[in-house]
């Protein structure tokens, strides 16, 4: 009979014994799981920016941009005389090292009576050094009034950073034939800026090829806000 209740029990303390882990229960004390416990894996949580962020320069086979431009809607006219010879900037950060080969602009309108000449697109570093430049783009600003790229004369590797676009026009044309892309925003562009960091701003007069430096504590905004602001640029 002893020999019975010794197997008997035995057998209980087994039992229990297993019911323990399988309920995952801790070492008596200790607050830790015991020894031959299983611990429940976690799933790791995702660390946020898993949702939708909205378009990005990729997405579309361009490295950077100064907007969507899906919201590039809005058109930019200017005379002649309100903006030729003037060297205008439009300020883009770069957060990535890139080999920058081509600036794009949304071309809204043409003239076909237009009688241009010495018109350039180029890219300012932070410094106010020309770092690259197009030929002359007259020719393709008088066709096809789409976003297109403009080759820069060589492409160059841009390192992290804030750079300005920059357009000069010269020449004649209808104030409403030539126009460009651009958002709404007015003279609000520059809300919070003060130069050298003005987002769009205009330099210099009487202009007929971009200068190998500018100073860029002389930003204006005057020309910028009688409505030529806000241009619309991508770079590829």
């Amino acid at each position: 009979m002893r020999t019975r209740t010794t197997t008997a029990t035995t057998g209980l303390v087994t039992a229990l014994a297993a019911l323990l882990v399988l309920a995952g229960c801790t070492a008596p004390g200790d607050g830790r799981p015991a020894a031959s416990s299983p611990v429940a894996t976690v799933p790791a949580q995702s660390g946020g920016g898993s949702g939708f962020e909205g378009p990005r320069p990729q997405d579309q086979n361009l490295l950077a941009w100064t907007g969507d431009p899906n919201d590039a809607g809005h058109v930019t006219a200017q005379s002649p005389a309100g903006v030729g010879g003037r060297v205008t900037l439009v300020r883009i950060v770069l957060r990535e090292q890139i080999t920058w080969s081509n600036v794009w602009l949304g071309l809204a309108g043409i003239d076909p009576n237009a009688q241009l000449a010495n018109c350039y697109l180029g890219v300012y570093d932070a410094k106010g050094a020309l770092v690259a430049a197009t030929p002359d783009i007259s020719p393709q600003l008088m066709t096809d009034a789409i976003a297109k790229p403009f080759a820069l004369d060589k492409p160059f590797t841009a390192a992290p950073g804030t750079y300005f676009i920059a357009l000069l026009l010269n020449g004649t044309w209808a104030t409403n034939g030539l126009t460009l892309k651009s958002t709404g925003a007015g003279i609000s562009v520059n809300a919070g800026l003060t130069p050298p960091n003005l987002r769009y701003s205009t330099l210099l007069t009487g202009q007929t090829s971009l200068p190998p430096t500018v100073n860029l504590a002389e930003q204006s905004t005057s020309t910028i806000n009688t409505g030529w602001a806000s241009q619309w640029y991508a770079i590829s």
